[in-house]
């Protein structure tokens, strides 16, 4: 039945690309998270009023996060095409596509942990700081875990968009279900190949919110 419905997928390919597809799509996010997280926290405590705030830091970090996040995911990867080339050796395959990936996620996820950490309530902070907690004590016993539950909803939606970049950059050569939609679908005029790379995508970010949701529920005390 389904070999009638898609008569031209290989799907050894298919599955490679998928394989391809998750693998990037897994290292960006961690590296999004762990970068993001620090940039929304520098953010953060840099802004008025808070524990290091410094307007000159503030300013130079918040125009470097909305510059980047201005930038059109296609045109960041064409942008990086020398640094990944001096970075990798090479701009295709799929760890080529990890800085790109990766920097173009980061600060829209940091954006993300900046609107988490102002939802947290200042009394908390300042009780806190009112004990003599050290600022990392309030970042990592108080900031942090307040805000879990948005941390993790904004990772969440930050890796289905990544998944979305993932197929962008399959288009130029790195691989993944984008490639094959592309090369092996479109290009070939096999609309069939185009199809299940498009389901395979949906059921992909289909998983990752649920598991989002999942985890935010689990974490969420309120």
């Amino acid at each position: 039945m389904i070999e009638t419905l898609f008569p031209n997928v290989n799907w050894d390919k298919m599955l490679e690309a998928t394989y391809e597809t998750l693998y990037m799509t897994a290292i960006s996010t961690v590296a999004t998270f762990i970068i993001g997280l620090a940039i929304g926290i520098l953010l953060f405590l840099t802004s008025p009023h808070q524990l290091w705030a410094n307007k000159l830091v503030y300013f130079l970090t918040g125009s470097l996060v909305n510059i980047f996040r201005s930038i059109p995911f296609i045109v960041l990867i064409i942008l990086l095409i020398p640094i990944t080339k001096l970075m990798l050796g090479t701009i295709r395959g799929v760890n080529a596509a990890l800085p790109a990936l990766i920097i173009g996620a980061a600060p829209f996820y940091a954006r993300l942990v900046l609107i988490a950490l102002r939802e947290v309530d200042k009394g908390v902070i300042e009780a806190a700081r009112s004990m003599g907690a050290k600022t990392s004590t309030i970042i990592m016993k108080v900031l942090v875990p307040e805000s879990m539950p948005a941390l993790i909803s904004g990772i969440t939606v930050t890796a289905i968009a990544l998944v979305g970049y993932t197929a962008m950059a399959g288009i130029i050569g790195a691989g993944g279900l984008g490639n094959a939609a592309f090369i092996d679908g479109f290009q070939r005029s096999r609309p069939d190949v185009t199809l299940m790379a498009t389901i395979i995508i949906l059921i992909i970010v289909f998983i990752i919110q649920f598991i989002g949701d999942f985890i935010t529920n689990r974490v969420d005390k309120r």
